[in-house]
Order: structure tokens, then sequence, then C-alpha cells
């Protein structure tokens, strides 16, 4: 007996948990930690909005509700990328 084959997986991304310390986001084999002191643009967020994320390429994800978008290396290396957003 042959098993048929599965189709394409449509869930590359996903968050899989939000905390009152940051967001964890799982993309293909990895799952990534990103505190509100790196990425404050998802502290005070509502959860929907979080939880709704894109992989618009290989490691570049867009959160569309509030508009924020990061690439893989980013996340993993964020003293390379010292830039914030300031809250107005």
């Amino acid at each position: 007996m042959n098993s048929l084959m599965l189709g394409n997986n449509t869930s590359e991304v996903e968050i899989t948990n939000i905390s009152s310390f940051g967001v964890w986001l799982l993309t293909r084999d990895k799952e990534l930690f990103m505190p509100y002191e790196e990425f404050p643009w998802f502290k005070d967020q509502p959860v929907k909005s979080i939880i709704f994320v894109e992989e618009q390429s290989e490691g570049h994800f867009y959160w569309p509700d509030i508009d924020v978008d990061l690439t893989l290396e980013s996340i993993e290396h964020t003293k390379r990328f010292p830039l914030k957003a300031k809250s107005v």
C-alpha cells in the first residue's frame, strides 16, 4: 500500500506564543524569541494583529495589521540592526 503525498505546507510561519516579555515566531525549523525591548512594535497590540503574520518571501515577515516587516537576519542579529522605532 502506498501513502498519498501530502500537499504543500501553507503555514511556513506562525506565532507560537505571546507573553508579557515578547513573542515567539516559528519559521521552518527555527523558533525565534522577539523580546519587546528589541521589538517594541508588538507590545500592547491585540493578539489577532500579532498572530496575523505573512512570509512574503523566504526570511521576510510582514504583519499587515501593524505595518511591521522584519527579516530573519534582523530578528536573529539585533545588534547588527540598532535602529529602533520611537513612540510618538
